[in-house]
């Protein structure tokens, strides 16, 4: 897919691209898969912002979008290619032989005309084919992957993400996932063959301020020109550094900081910890003190001799 220029005419037409639209073969046509969503602009129930940075932005619909791929064995037939204005991919209208209608994903070289099926097992290697991870071959790229039987596709759904299958492993498949990270997921979760489309869309430069208010996006204040009551990083005479690691306006390390927890540290309370530790420093001493031993039988022999 192509991304569009412009002449100059204006300072922010100069770099500002947009995703060529010649893909699009329609607008919305099945209004029983429009929904009209609230919008929240971060703020909670008590209309106090809990996530900044964010408005409601142009109003737009939402499309049920069909993640779980569950009509098995049924052949459907992709009728249009829509724009999705919550999503940086394209989807796709499938028209099912039963007469279902259901929107998906749109995967790399999937036009309309094309036919696609979902099904346990059984099925070519093809763009928009849904089935069981562990029927699918390793190398295969695929996107739209569950984590748990049944909930959906929950990973690489964006546009030009894939997963890739690396191997089998008892009741898991190793996938490599768009980050780079190896995971394990149940064999029998669904996922579907190709790559998502739209993979130019990170190359789209937005040009404007005006293009982020669209988008629900609201302007950022660096914390260094706060004052030192607004933000840890403020206060000072002119420009100046922090004098500290990068924090959040309540003093949480940022960039960079490891959030993630280890997960035996999570199992174990804090009797266990304790007594792990104390276990450990004893074995420490305990091996110490046999390799003292054993050198002091060694000093000794060498002086008999």
């Amino acid at each position: 897919m192509a991304i569009k220029k412009f002449r100059p005419i204006t300072p922010a037409r100069r770099f500002m691209t947009v995703m060529d639209t010649s893909d699009i073969t329609s607008k919305p046509t099945v209004r029983g898969l429009l929904v009209k969503v609230k919008q929240s602009a971060g703020r909670n129930n008590n209309g106090r912002i809990t996530s900044r940075h964010r408005e409601a932005g142009a109003k737009k619909q939402y499309r049920i979008i069909d993640f779980k791929r569950n009509k098995l064995n049924i052949l459907g037939t992709i009728a249009t290619v829509e724009y999705d204005p919550y999503r940086n991919c394209r989807i796709c209208l499938v028209h099912y032989v039963d007469g279902d209608k259901r929107y998906i994903i749109q995967p790399s070289g999937l036009k309309v005309g094309d036919t696609i099926t979902a099904a346990e097992s059984g099925l070519d290697i093809l763009p928009g084919n849904a089935m069981r991870l562990a029927n699918i071959p390793v190398g295969t790229m695929i996107h739209n992957i569950e984590m748990k039987p049944g909930k959906g596709g929950q990973i690489a759904r964006s546009a030009g993400g894939y997963a890739q299958v690396m191997g089998r492993e008892d009741k898991y498949i190793i996938l490599r996932l768009p980050s780079g990270e190896m995971r394990k997921i149940l064999s029998v979760c669904m996922a579907t063959i190709g790559i998502v489309g739209n993979e130019d869309f990170s190359n789209m430069v937005i040009g404007k301020a005006g293009r982020q208010r669209h988008l629900g996006k609201r302007p950022q204040t660096r914390g260094s020109a706060m004052n030192p009551i607004d933000h840890p990083h403020g206060g000072g005479e002119g420009k100046t550094n922090s004098g500290r690691h990068p924090v959040t306006p309540w003093g949480m390390p940022t960039k960079g900081y490891k959030t993630r927890k280890k997960k035996a540290s999570d199992k174990l309370g804090q009797e266990e910890v304790w007594y792990y530790l104390i276990w450990s420093v004893l074995h420490l001493l305990f091996t110490m003190e046999e390799i003292l031993y054993q050198l002091w039988l060694q000093k000794i022999i060498l002086d008999i001799n």
